[in-house]
């Protein structure tokens, strides 16, 4: 019985990698390892669980209702294998979270890093994303996201806030410094270059407070130049290419070098709070809830 039990959750994993080649990968054995064990399953249960080209595979129909009892077998033991290690309260396990572009090289990579250190059982993957995911179709475990959901199932955890920072290389507000003079009416439409990550849209607006009267000024912009993350976006705009919304966070650096300046030095960007949502309810498995903490003391 033990061996037949070996056979299912190798057939899971070729299953679900989408190939031999890709299970032996993902284990580390040999492809005829792998393809000796689908074939002895098929043998013993007397029936054709794929169908294989060199192309693709495909299941059968009997393949199809023992695949999904083998992945429930396969999930059972998973958990009983991460119930019986969060009884000693040691972390261990796959952890994957989604976060957008900019927190990842400043907040979660070392947060998590520094959390591997301490608990070197849990493996993280990060997926940088700046749409929206959804963590059930894509197996994530943690979802970073600005701002919190209006309703939603997904149980939310504050993690820190953060403003956006309206600013350009020196060079560049230089060239247009006639025209950021123009604040004594609102809203304003400058006219300038713009660098806009995809989510902002071609028409972005931005909200901005005087730091001394409270005053609340509205900008508005076509973007002229684009990228799909915003490393691209900082890189444009340190080459002198427009003016771009960074978070504060990062900004502090690149203003200290004297990278990156602020068009409006007087205003400051409205206040974002950051919030980390996961789909395990009440009791999240330890790796989750040790990651969330230690993102919350290493948010600024």
């Amino acid at each position: 019985m033990l061996k037949h039990l070996r056979h299912m959750a190798i057939f899971c994993r070729i299953v679900d990698t989408g190939s031999i080649s890709q299970a032996a990968q993902e284990l580390d054995v040999s492809k005829s390892v792998i393809s000796q064990h689908l074939k002895s399953l098929e043998d013993n249960l007397g029936v054709q669980l794929l169908r294989r080209t060199t192309r693709k595979q495909q299941l059968t129909p009997a393949g199809q209702d023992f695949y999904l009892a083998c992945q429930n077998m396969v999930n059972q033991a998973d958990s009983a294998w991460k119930q019986a290690q969060e009884t000693q309260g040691i972390p261990s396990g796959p952890l994957t979270i989604s976060a957008p572009h900019a927190f990842i090289p400043d907040i979660i990579a070392p947060a998590l890093g520094k959390l591997c250190a301490e608990y070197p059982r849990i493996k993280p993957n990060i997926e940088a994303e700046d749409q929206r995911v959804d963590s059930l179709a894509r197996e994530v475990d943690l979802i970073i996201r600005v701002g919190k959901l209006a309703s939603s199932t997904m149980i939310q955890r504050k993690l820190g806030n953060f403003k956006d920072v309206l600013c350009a290389s020196p060079n560049f507000l230089a060239q247009i410094k006639a025209e950021l003079n123009q604040t004594s009416t609102t809203p304003i439409t400058l006219s300038c270059d713009y660098i806009a990550n995809h989510w902002q849209g071609k028409n972005p607006k931005h909200q901005l407070t005087h730091k001394q009267t409270g005053k609340t000024i509205e900008i508005e912009f076509t973007a002229t130049r684009f990228s799909n993350s915003l490393p691209g976006v900082i890189a444009m705009a340190k080459a002198g290419a427009g003016l771009a919304l960074i978070p504060d966070f990062i900004f502090s650096s690149l203003n200290k070098s004297g990278q990156l300046t602020p068009a409006f030095p007087e205003l400051e960007g409205v206040t974002n709070p950051v919030y980390a949502l996961h789909n395990y309810g009440k009791t999240p498995p330890l790796a989750v809830k040790f990651a969330i903490e230690e993102l919350r003391s290493s948010f600024p």
